[in-house]
């Protein structure tokens, strides 16, 4: 029942990036972005999964990705360079969301627009969260999404 559920919650919540990036004639699907899906519906429990290290760590990510792009231009290296970074920050600022490392990446290589990319991702994570909170909160499910913190 778990890996019905998930893969259904998965494919709406990327079926509605795909239908709000028509709506707005942008991309707002992008893979790292369905590997996100993935941790939230499929191991919605994991620090990595919870909402503030999802948009967190997709948005550092791309940031340095920008950052490193403005360095070194959109190469291979460059690429690799920005996942690396990206990781580290991330452990650094406590917002671990290993796919935002491929956002890095992903930047440096395509070299979008900043602003519009950084916007649409920050909708896009958004939304997965938001999408994320519905399996726990219709019927029963055995994990609460977000978990809560320990204080």
């Amino acid at each position: 029942m778990h890996a019905l559920r998930a893969a259904v919650f998965a494919a709406g919540a990327l079926s509605l990036l795909v239908g709000i990036g028509v709506v707005l004639h942008q991309p707002l699907l992008i893979p790292p972005l369905a590997a996100s899906a993935a941790l939230v519906h499929g191991a919605p429990a994991l620090p990595i999964s919870q909402p503030r290290n999802l948009i967190g760590g997709q948005f550092l990510s791309a940031l340095i990705g920008f950052g490193v792009l403005a360095l070194t231009g959109g190469s291979a290296w460059g690429a690799a360079l920005a996942a690396g970074l990206a990781l580290g920050a991330m452990l650094f600022f406590g917002l671990s969301h290993s796919p935002a490392a491929a956002t890095a990446v992903l930047v440096v290589l395509q070299a979008p627009p900043a602003l519009p990319f950084l916007a649409l991702l920050l909708l896009g994570t958004v939304l997965l969260v938001a999408v994320g909170l519905l399996p726990s909160r219709i019927g029963r499910h055995p994990v609460r999404y977000p978990v809560p913190r320990e204080v």
